[in-house]
Parts: C-alpha cells; sequence; structure tokens
C-alpha cells in the first residue's frame, strides 16, 4: 500500500508544510510513552524527526513508499537523529517488541481504501502494542459544503492542483496539474470507533483538532487515542 503517491514524493514537503499543529501534540504522546515508539506512514520524517529530538530516543518508522523513505533518511541524518526506517506495509508490519505508542499522523489512514485495509491496519496496531501502549492518529471529518465548493476547483497553493469528490466511493482525489494522483478516503465517525471495536482496543480521547479540544458537531478534524485493552 503506497501512502502517497511515488509521482507526490518530489513535492510533498511544499505539501504538508502547512501542516505544523499536529507535531507538538504527537511529541507530547511519545514523551509519555515507556516503550518503543512507532509512526505508521513516517512519510518523510516530518513528525518522527522531532519526535526523535524530544525525546531523545530511537523512532520505528514504517513506509511503503520508497522514495519517502529516502527523504526521511536524508533528513533524520541533516538532524543528527536516529530513525529506524523500515519498508512494509501498514497492513501488514511486523515489531520485534511490543509499542508503547503507534502513531499515524497527517490523515495517512485514509490512504486505505476499503474498511477490510483498515480493520487489517488496526488488527495489526493492536497485536502490536504492549498492554495499555496507545494508538493515535488523524483524519478529516468530511464536510459537503467544503466539498461542494473545491470539488473540481484548481488550486495554486500549496503546489498546483485540482480536488475532485467522488461521494459515492467516500473518496478524494488529489490530482496534480502533471497527472500525478494521490487518493484518500474518508469515514464516519461511527466507522473509526468501530474499528476500534473490532480491533480490541478501546478509546482514550476523540479531539477535534491538536490542542485537544472537544470534538463538536463543527469539528472538521477527528484527532483519536485509543489504548490496547485487557484480555
Amino acid at each position: 500500500m503506497t501512502t502517497w503517491d511515488e509521482a507526490f514524493a518530489n513535492r510533498y514537503e511544499e505539501w504538508s508544510a502547512h501542516m505544523t499543529a499536529d507535531v507538538a501534540f504527537y511529541v507530547d504522546l511519545a514523551r509519555e510513552a515507556d516503550g518503543p515508539l512507532v509512526e505508521l506512514a513516517v512519510g518523510n520524517g516530518r513528525v518522527a524527526i522531532p519526535v526523535a529530538q524530544a525525546t531523545g530516543r530511537r523512532v520505528i518508522g514504517i513506509d511503503a513508499s520508497p522514495s519517502m523513505l529516502a527523504q526521511a533518511r536524508t533528513r533524520a541524518a541533516s538532524a543528527g537523529v536516529e530513525l529506524d526506517l523500515r519498508a512494509a506495509d501498514m497492513r501488514d508490519f511486523v515489531l520485534d517488541e511490543p509499542a508503547a505508542l503507534i502513531s499515524c499522523p497527517f490523515r495517512s489512514l485514509q490512504h486505505l481504501p476499503t474498511w477490510a485495509d483498515r480493520r487489517r491496519t488496526f488488527e495489526r496496531v493492536a497485536a502490536s502494542l504492549q498492554l495499555e501502549g496507545r494508538f493515535a492518529w488523524n483524519a478529516i471529518a468530511f464536510d459537503h459544503r467544503i466539498a461542494a465548493r473545491l470539488d473540481g476547483a484548481h488550486q495554486d497553493e500549496p503546489v498546483p492542483h485540482t480536488i475532485r469528490y467522488a461521494v459515492g466511493d467516500n473518496r478524494i482525489d488529489v490530482v496534480l496539474d502533471d497527472g500525478a494522483t494521490s487518493s484518500f478516503w474518508w469515514a464516519t465517525k461511527n466507522e473509526w470507533l468501530g474499528l476500534i471495536d473490532v480491533a480490541g482496543l478501546e478509546l482514550e480521547a476523540l479531539y477535534g483538532g491538536f490542542a485537544r479540544e472537544p470534538f463538536t458537531e463543527e469539528s472538521r478534524e477527528y484527532v483519536f487515542i485509543a489504548r490496547r485493552r485487557e484480555p
């Protein structure tokens, strides 16, 4: 499973530059974790590198994209931190020891197109966490008003692209001007809660943003923390 279309890799830093609010959130969770730290869809290390810097600990970064892993390797070396970067599909990853924290920032779980793909990932996460270990991720909450405004409209920032919505498939296609496409599939709150339940996890918190503000009907971001529950 490619977490970010290979054709997007050379524009990823520009594309993700606006997303900064999540870093402190994931850093705080890492500081609280007593054990291995793992990031799924590590990308270019945008979050993993600050986590390693703040904690002084090695971060295991998993990604299916060779191009993104190469960027993460270069950036980590420049920052002087250690990332244990592994090429793997998030649906099938295996760890050497249980993790205290597994995170998946920047809506990356939404690159998984089906319920079955997400269930496999959540089950792998649950099997890979130590008791009371945490799983944290964020995802967009679909807003039909935003979709109606943006569907088919060309935008120049952060890189020239067009967004197309396939509502019947719960899919968002981001199409760069050169034709490179990356797709996301959104899910409802109850679908995320169902995944937590079937994987044997339990909900610790659902926030509406990275400042841990309450999730309300007006929230447009899901920020989840789940725990591995006792058998």
